[in-house]
């Protein structure tokens, strides 16, 4: 069988695949039309986001057994045609769990300890300590939203913290001794801490809007290191603003790519960045933390996810 990868990723997964068997080609630079002329040739592709995998695309790839994605979401993919094609798809959050885990953790006790705040000021000359009192976590409550992979990895960190944790999934049966499902209701009722662990779905697509975050009984606080687009910002910003979202960790935002590999586009003739008004107040607020997507992006999880597209190849096709 032969593979293209679209994508650098870890050394090992083109090694082990040479391993196995498999004979592996690599075009990081091609353009999409350019790929799609000789796609035909090829059992599999493996790719993280360089571009979209579309049902034209699809048609191309008339030899196409598996589609890897070295990430955890598929969204990027036509998930249903490539399916009715028969073409199987893996991805691999497994791979990056741990790492969103830690990022989310991280990103929440540095809101609560102003971290970010302090750090700026100290480096600016001022020793401010009152003003950068921050609040402990034990004894808030915690809610993920989405308790898959990645609500299970962030309930497992938050083990060592005297605090109650809450799910809420479309899916049912999914909690466990790290955390309580509980009805939509409840857990608005309940949470100091909202978490976003959910895939972008027609579902998801601006799931966090004013209607949604005025639902909550009590403000809160809001990490998001699923997708950006999850989350609208004008929305949030008013909520920042009015105090209903206590503070913000963001390592996604709605402005993304879908390649995730920029943030926003460039004036053709000026090269001048336009930046919307709401991007422009999170930049400015103290109690909102921003990372370039960046919550699965760590040295081990480069080689984890790697692993992982290996041994689901290796588990379906030898």
């Amino acid at each position: 069988m032969k593979i293209l990868h679209l994508d650098s990723n870890h050394e090992l997964l083109i090694n082990q695949l040479n391993d196995l068997g498999f004979t592996n080609h690599t075009d990081f630079t091609a353009s999409k039309e350019a790929i799609e002329a000789k796609i035909s040739n090829y059992d599999g592709i493996v790719i993280r986001s360089r571009f979209t995998i579309d049902k034209q695309f699809l048609d191309a790839a008339t030899n196409l057994k598996f589609i890897g994605r070295v990430g955890a979401g598929l969204e990027n993919i036509d998930c249903d045609y490539a399916e009715a094609k028969g073409i199987h798809l893996i991805s691999a959050p497994e791979g990056n769990r741990n790492a969103v885990g830690e990022h989310s953790l991280g990103m929440l006790l540095s809101l609560f300890n102003k971290l970010n705040q302090a750090d700026a000021e100290v480096r600016s000359g001022k020793w401010l300590r009152e003003a950068n009192r921050g609040i402990e976590l034990d004894g808030r409550t915690v809610g993920l939203i989405g308790y898959g992979n990645m609500g299970n990895a962030f309930s497992k960190k938050l083990r060592g913290f005297d605090v109650e944790v809450l799910c809420y999934d479309i899916k049912e049966g999914v909690g466990n001794e790290n955390a309580k499902q509980v009805s939509l209701k409840e857990f608005q009722e309940k949470v100091d801490v909202v978490s976003l662990h959910t895939p972008q779905t027609p579902l998801t697509l601006n799931m966090i809007n004013a209607d949604f975050i005025n639902g909550f009984k009590k403000p809160f606080w809001l990490i998001n290191t699923a997708r950006g687009k999850s989350v609208v910002t004008k929305d949030l910003v008013a909520a920042l603003k009015s105090g209903k979202i206590l503070g913000a960790g963001l390592d996604v935002l709605e402005y993304e790519k879908t390649s995730f590999e920029n943030l926003f586009k460039q004036d053709d003739t000026s090269g001048a960045v336009e930046m919307p008004e709401a991007f422009q107040y999170l930049i400015k607020a103290k109690n909102v933390l921003l990372t370039p997507h960046v919550a699965g992006w760590t040295v081990e999880s480069k080689e984890k996810l790697a692993q992982t597209i290996v041994d689901k190849i290796k588990a379906k096709f030898c």
